[in-house]
């Protein structure tokens, strides 16, 4: 019995294609969670969808001028992105129009110029490969693109994470200091998305916002401290990932959809069980009769 289950968990990481995808997850898992984190304590839980969709235009375009070459892939997402970004807050600040509704008409438009591209320049590129992805088929290339990257946004993380954390809680704080919180929001929606943006190879524009807010959502749930929220939205990550993975191996499942219903599964358990504020936690208070 040991032995089945050792070769069921061990099997399909004898094939290189599989300890690439594991790798590149487990490199996502240190940083789109931490990023899902950030966003949920300042209430944009909801914008990672948006900025998902808006850096399609910048990876049409790279696609059809290089081809399937992830760094230009990456560089033409992340400056759409941050296009978007800075439309969005220009937008914002001229006219009053709340964040989320500006970015949401920009991503909008984007999303409908990414499909107008594709399709005018009559491109075999699959939507589908865009919107869900495909981590089975990271290479050699792509996968020393995806952790350099994820370096670089949890070397950011790292720096500015004490500023980060000052500027959601307490701006005024940070202006009495001399410090410019613009500047901060800016830095930080730049990890936003090329958090976004290493994900895309991995789990498609979609896929990629789930592995950044779902274990964000579900470690509300389990810790109210922000080093608690981050290891357990972490953990959660990792392990969706290598159960996800397995399931995709050996049940023929789409590795991106996989991994995200897990951690879904998860949100649902921590909802019901979690140790604060769940359903179970808070039937523990009533009071009995």
């Amino acid at each position: 019995m040991l032995a089945v289950i050792a070769d069921w968990l061990l099997l399909p990481f004898g094939y290189g294609f599989m300890r690439r995808a594991l790798v590149a997850c487990l490199a996502l898992s240190l940083t789109a969670p931490v990023i899902g984190v950030l966003l949920s304590l300042r209430g944009l839980s909801l914008i990672g969808e948006p900025l998902s969709h808006a850096i399609m235009p910048g990876v049409a375009i790279a696609y059809l001028l290089t081809g399937l070459s992830l760094p230009w892939i990456m560089l033409g997402g992340l400056s759409a992105g941050l296009i978007t970004v800075f439309m969005a807050s220009g937008i914002t600040l001229v006219s009053g129009l709340k964040s989320d509704a500006s970015m949401s008409s920009l991503f909008l438009t984007a999303m409908a110029l990414a499909v107008l591209l594709i399709f005018a320049s009559g491109s075999a590129l699959d939507l589908s490969h865009l919107l869900f992805g495909s981590i089975l088929t990271v290479g050699h290339d792509d996968l020393l693109a995806i952790v350099s990257t994820a370096s670089v946004v949890v070397a950011g993380l790292a720096i500015g994470l004490r500023a980060l954390m000052v500027e959601a809680l307490d701006p005024d704080f940070l202006r009495v200091q001399g410090a410019r919180p613009a500047w901060i929001q800016g830095a930080f929606m730049t990890l936003v998305v090329l958090s976004l943006v290493v994900g895309f190879q991995a789990l498609g524009t979609l896929m990629a916002v789930g592995l950044m807010i779902l274990p964000a959502t579900l470690a509300r749930f389990w810790s109210r401290r922000l080093e608690g929220m981050v290891v357990v939205a972490a953990s959660a990550s990792m392990a969706a990932s290598l159960l996800g993975l397995l399931l995709s191996y050996h049940y023929a499942l789409p590795s991106g959809p996989a991994i995200v219903l897990l951690l879904g599964a998860g949100y649902v358990f921590s909802v019901i069980g979690g140790r604060h504020d769940s359903l179970l936690s808070r039937w523990r208070r009533l009071p009995s009769s």
